[in-house]
């Protein structure tokens, strides 16, 4: 049975809806939009969370009644999304698209650091447990920034550009994107993913410096300086959405 929550005014923007689903409680956000002329569900695979598009005068009873309707779908393409995988001492983490494990080593020195040997390559780190995780996290994103900034610096280069400030975020539907006044913004889970694939977000980024848009100007230009584009976009058509289960979100 699926029992409904409902917050927020009529026709409030922030208005959202709630469902209870295999014993915990899913938000559905209500995304209303002047050109739509019917409801539409999508599932988030990085927020684990639903969306309901709806016209913009859209009833709230209304769109309970199609959540109601399609709740079956919803729970079983909830069910699909893969499992949060916490960044804690025995869990299973990929760095440069190569599963390491993670150990804890509390009387150790230093903070996070990288052994190989035999068997799987190992992520260590120091310090009390309740640090672990976010450690781990600020271990990645320090990863995710020398690699950027010299891939970024390598696209400049081969672009007679001059290299731009990068940022690093944790957003839950872009990898990477280039604002009006040239500044580039990419996605630290970027790291996890094998080599190439955050080679590519870089090429694709500084391309944009020349081609503010996704003309056939721009594709042709990335793919001229960046020979892996499609082999890049296909894996993250692919797997991308599961680099999200690591860890927590970060703002």
């Amino acid at each position: 049975m699926l029992r409904i929550f409902e917050h927020g005014r009529q026709y409030s923007t922030q208005k959202h809806l709630e469902f209870e689903h295999d014993g915990s409680i899913v938000q559905v956000a209500l995304k209303r939009v002047a050109t739509s002329k019917r409801f539409t569900l999508r599932v988030r695979a990085a927020t684990r969370d639903v969306v309901l598009t709806m016209p913009h005068r859209g009833a709230l009873k209304e769109a309970r009644a199609f959540v109601e309707r399609n709740a079956g779908w919803i729970s079983a393409r909830l069910a699909r999304l893969p499992k949060p995988i916490a960044l804690e001492p025995g869990a299973r983490t990929l760095l440069r698209g190569v599963e390491h494990e993670i150990v804890h080593r509390p009387q150790s020195r230093g903070v996070v650091w990288i052994e190989h040997g035999s068997g799987r390559p190992r992520i260590c780190v120091a310090g009390q447990f309740p640090h672990v995780q976010r450690r781990i996290v600020d271990f990645l994103r320090r990863e995710a920034r020398r690699d950027l900034e010299a891939a970024v610096e390598k696209y400049a280069r081969a672009l007679d550009v001059r290299a731009p400030p990068i940022a690093l975020r944790d957003p839950s539907s872009r990898w990477g994107s280039c604002s009006s006044t040239g500044r580039l913004n990419f996605s630290w889970r970027l790291i996890l993913a094998p080599p190439f694939v955050l080679d590519y977000l870089a090429a694709h980024e500084v391309s944009h410096l020349r081609h503010m848009n996704h003309s056939a100007a721009f594709w042709r230009l990335t793919k001229r300086i960046c020979p892996e584009t499609s082999r890049a976009e296909l894996w993250l058509k692919a797997y991308g959405a599961a680099l999200h289960r690591y860890g927590v979100p970060n703002p």
